[in-house]
């Protein structure tokens, strides 16, 4: 059986793309004399594969190396790499070549879900569209839809241990509690609260609900700062001017959509490396 043919550079970009995978887009932009490949021949790279090719030869494995190396320690935005290949690269062909390296750093953030009930799964739904990895737990058996496992960036986990489902999360997530059973929301809440880099803490229930869990959370040991993290109820309707209103609409979709939209100007939207280009002094180096 002769073996699948590699994978092009435009195919592994949409799938790592899609799949919120940190990787590197190599593009070769200018070239002088004698070269391997001619400007617009591209690769990508990850941290353990390479799929096209510039050219080969030590030029390329610099390429490689460099742009490994920027992954690894999570240096991100674009780059432009100048390659004499006679002189850095030791090769024969004697030209020069300027490479454009772009690292993506993957999923921009990762939300983990507890619940697979109606508002999770519409959380789910709506989640699919954006650049975040979603780690959705439940604790019973069968519950989650069979159109999960074709969502990209989603992974199902089943977790009958509170405790250890928590402290197998990524260091700063943020946490969505919505499960069938108060008393396993209580004990998320709990071991949530016991790690100080969740990004952020929502659970769903009503005031009442909150004046109870904080009663109990404060009978763990958990003082008025630490409860201050939680945000309860979610997915409230909010008015113009940002106050909840009373007797919104509480189908599943719209709590939901309503808990999505307090998440994201949490996840950040500021200005990141990777969104801001080369320096102009980059850019007059080739002209």
């Amino acid at each position: 059986m002769s073996a699948s043919r590699p994978q092009a550079w435009h195919e592994a970009l949409h799938r790592l793309q899609r799949d919120g995978l940190p990787h590197a887009l190599a593009t070769v932009v200018t070239s002088a004399g004698s070269t391997p490949r001619e400007p617009g021949a591209r690769m990508v790279i990850t941290a353990d594969a390479v799929h096209d090719t510039l050219g080969g030869g030590t030029f390329e494995f610099q390429v490689i190396d460099s742009a490994r190396e920027r992954l690894a320690s999570g240096e991100l935005g674009m780059s432009l790499e100048a390659f004499a290949l006679g002189g850095r690269s030791g090769q024969c062909c004697g030209g020069f070549v300027n490479v454009l390296l772009e690292i993506f750093p993957g999923s921009a953030a990762t939300l983990a879900l507890f619940g697979a009930g109606h508002v999770g799964t519409e959380l789910v739904r709506l989640a699919a569209p954006l650049p975040w990895r979603v780690l959705w737990h439940d604790s019973r058996d069968g519950v989650f839809p069979d159109w999960a496992e074709a969502q990209p960036r989603l992974a199902c986990r089943h977790a009958a241990d509170p405790r250890a489902a928590v402290a197998a999360l990524p260091a700063g997530s943020h946490a969505l509690v919505l499960t069938h059973d108060h008393a396993e929301d209580r004990a998320l809440v709990d071991a949530l609260l016991q790690r100080d880099d969740i990004a952020s803490i929502g659970l769903i229930g009503s005031k009442s609900k909150w004046a109870s869990f904080r009663s109990r959370l404060t009978d763990a040991g958990h003082d008025d700062t630490a409860l201050a993290r939680v945000r309860c109820p979610i997915g409230l309707a909010r008015g113009p001017d940002g106050k909840p209103i009373r007797g919104g609409d509480k189908t599943p979709y719209a709590i939901a959509i309503a808990a999505l939209a307090e998440l994201l100007p949490m996840v950040g939207n500021a200005e990141r490396a990777d969104q801001r280009g080369l320096a102009p002094a980059e850019l007059r180096a080739l002209f």
